[in-house]
């Protein structure tokens, strides 16, 4: 920014800049969506999705080449733009609506509806400074999406917030789409862009991979992933890694409890997993995180040191790894992807101040398995994940109860 350039001048009016490596965050992207239509866009972290998207917003304008955009352009690319933390919601809905376009008189009408579809009646009159990262969220989307846009551009709308806001937004997204406006939807839940976008476009390392059916571009987005599998135990090479590099992930391991590497996982069986890292110098309280989701990008569980209260006071320079030893894996079969991160103490685990956070590093496939010993076993259509439970039945003229089979909560079997 020009700000910015200023002050970089008057503190240092004689430095001089060594060149640098021309970084092309995009390169040779093109394409055209035309009105009504619902795009989806997916793609790693870093690979240019969200740089595309405020190209196209006209936050951030494009080095070389043209983007021709017709028609009014709503979009909800970050937490809070458009928002001022002192204002309440209520002034906030005026501000961010005029910001996107809207005429006070247009704010006004559509108000009542804009606070009942964000939810936060209670507090539409209560400063924003107050409001949780999920409640700017939902109150941002409510207005971009009441908003009479030709186009919408909503990057990762569902990375926040709970299951019942989520559905409005996929419904709200959906009711715009039959009203004839063009939406361009970005979000790791490749699940809900099938849903929702008849046709998706996959982006990686700044460049079109694909441009298609979205069944089909999806299909070949997660097949590569598996294909990257075999490989995935070793980290150092990873590209698509994001944090400030003081330590970083080297490698990551499935074992058995003795430590050998576990061939084959089934469902209820034990798993212990393992971190391999390197520490550029000796990190003190350090911190690290796992998070687990379905090949389709749902979250499942995510849990750190931190969260369990395992306290690493200092971790020397070097090579070293951590385990995390999960005694009872109650997942479906079925395939799944495992997220990492590392910390330290003060970070609030945002992504651009960890140390290093790896997206779907690795992959790890549930066999079926014959938990309750009945010949019957579980599959996906069940759902996610098994609750071990104990049936009885009482009967009438006095009959015995019958229990099935139920979980040892002392050796983990059925």
């Amino acid at each position: 920014m020009l700000r910015e350039a200023v002050m970089r001048f008057a503190k240092n009016p004689f430095h001089r800049r060594t060149p640098s490596i021309p970084f092309w965050a995009l390169r040779d992207v093109s394409f055209c969506g035309n009105a009504g239509e619902i795009i989806g866009i997916v793609g790693r972290n870093g690979a240019g999705k969200s740089t595309l998207l405020k190209i196209l917003s006209k936050i951030t304008y494009a080095t070389t080449g043209r983007v021709s955009v017709h028609g009014r352009v709503a979009s909800l690319l970050e937490v809070g733009t458009g928002f001022h933390e002192e204002l309440t919601g209520r002034e906030n809905i005026y501000l961010n609506g005029t910001v996107l376009g809207m005429k006070k008189r247009e704010v006004e009408q559509k108000l009542e509806q804009i606070v009942e579809f964000s939810g936060v009646q209670k507090f539409i009159d209560t400063p924003l400074k107050r409001y949780s990262s999920g409640m700017a969220l939902r109150l941002g989307f409510a207005v971009a999406a009441h908003l009479e846009a030709d186009v919408l551009i909503i990057d990762e709308v569902l990375a926040v917030g709970d299951a019942e806001f989520q559905r409005k937004c996929l419904k709200r997204m959906e009711d715009l789409h039959k009203s004839g406006r063009t939406v361009l939807f970005v979000s790791h839940n490749v699940m809900a862009i099938e849903y929702l976008c008849p046709r998706t476009i996959w982006i990686d390392r700044g460049r079109v991979r694909r441009d298609g059916d979205s069944k089909d571009v999806i299909r070949e987005y997660l097949a590569h992933f598996a294909s990257a599998q075999k490989t995935g135990s070793d980290l150092k090479e990873r590209q698509d890694r994001e944090g400030t590099g003081e330590m970083r992930f080297t490698g990551i391991e499935f074992l058995e409890q003795d430590g050998q590497v576990k061939p084959v996982t089934r469902s209820g069986e034990a798993l212990t997993v393992r971190l391999h890292y390197r520490a550029s110098q000796a990190m003190r309280d350090a911190q690290f995180g796992i998070s687990w989701s379905t090949e389709f990008g749902s979250p499942i569980a995510s849990i750190s040191t931190a969260d369990a209260g395992y306290e690493i006071p200092v971790i020397p320079a070097g090579n070293g790894h951590i385990d995390i030893t999960f005694d009872f894996l109650n997942l479906m079969p079925g395939r799944y992807w495992v997220s990492i991160w590392t910390t330290g103490p003060h970070h609030h685990n945002t992504v651009k101040n960890c140390w290093d956070v790896l997206e779907r590093c690795a992959a790890i496939d549930l066999e079926w398995a014959d938990f309750y010993r009945s010949g019957h076993g579980m599959g996906r259509q069940h759902g996610i994940i098994f609750l071990p439970c104990k049936w009885s039945a009482s009967m009438n003229g006095g009959q015995a109860p019958r229990e099935c089979a139920s979980l040892d909560s002392e050796t983990g079997n059925g």
